[in-house]
C-alpha cells in the first residue's frame, strides 16, 4: 500500500480543519498534551524578523468559564441593545460550554524594537505581526482538531482586553489578538462553499 506524502499528510489536517461551534466541556487528550501542543506551535510557527512576538495564555475549567459567562457576557450585555441580548448570551454560553480557550496576543514591545532597528520597514512590522499570529491561530487550530478536538476562533478584543488584562495579569504590551474555543465535538460543521480556485490562484511560467 502507497504512503501519503508529507504534503498529503499535512493538506489532509488542513481539510480536516473546521469550525464547531458545538463542544463539549470534556476533551479526548491530558491537558499536558494541549499544553504540549501550544507550546510546539509558538517555539516552531516563523515570525518577521524572527521576531518571536506572538504570546499564548491556555484557559481551562473555571478560569476558561470567567472568560466567557462573566468577561465576555458582562461586556456585550454592557452595550448590546437589550432586546437583542438575549441571542447574544445564547451565542456565549456556548463558548462557555467548551473546554477551554487559548488567547492569542502580541507582544508590542517586540514589534517596536524591530521599528526602531529597521526605520525603512518600520510601518510593515505591525503589519508583519499580524500575519505571525494569523499563522499561530490556525496552526494551533489544526493541530487540535488532529488530536479529535472541535475548535472556533474568536475575536471579542478589544471590547474585553483590559478585563482579560486585569484578571490574568496580562502586561500592557501585549495586544489580544484571539480567543481559540476548543473542545469535544457535540455537532458537526456547517457546509462549506468555495470560489472557483481559477479565480483564486493564477500560474506563470509552467
Amino acid at each position: 500500500m502507497a504512503t501519503k506524502s508529507g504534503s498529503a499528510t499535512f493538506l489532509a489536517a488542513l481539510k480536516a480543519r473546521r469550525t464547531y461551534y458545538a463542544l463539549k466541556p470534556s476533551s479526548p487528550i491530558s491537558n499536558e498534551k494541549i499544553q504540549e501542543i501550544v507550546n510546539e506551535v509558538v517555539l516552531h510557527t516563523p515570525s518577521s524578523f524572527n521576531s518571536q512576538t506572538t504570546r499564548a495564555v491556555i484557559l481551562f475549567g473555571d478560569e476558561h468559564k470567567k472568560l466567557w459567562s462573566i468577561i465576555t457576557h458582562d461586556a456585550l450585555k454592557a452595550v448590546v441593545p437589550a432586546d437583542a441580548f438575549a441571542a447574544t448570551a445564547q451565542k456565549v454560553a456556548g463558548f462557555a460550554n467548551g473546554y477551554g480557550t487559548v488567547m492569542f496576543f502580541e507582544d508590542q514591545v517586540g514589534v517596536k524594537k524591530l521599528q526602531d532597528a529597521f526605520p525603512l520597514y518600520a510601518p510593515n512590522f505591525p503589519v508583519w505581526s499580524e500575519h505571525t499570529a494569523g499563522a499561530h491561530h490556525i496552526n494551533t487550530w489544526t493541530a487540535l482538531e488532529a488530536e479529535g478536538l472541535g475548535a472556533n476562533l474568536q475575536h471579542y478584543n478589544p471590547l474585553i482586553d483590559d478585563a482579560v488584562r486585569k484578571e490574568w495579569n496580562i502586561p500592557e504590551t501585549w495586544a489580544l489578538r484571539a480567543q481559540l474555543v476548543f473542545g469535544e465535538r457535540a455537532g458537526e460543521p456547517g457546509p462549506k462553499t468555495f470560489v472557483p480556485i481559477e479565480e483564486r490562484v493564477k500560474t506563470y511560467g509552467n
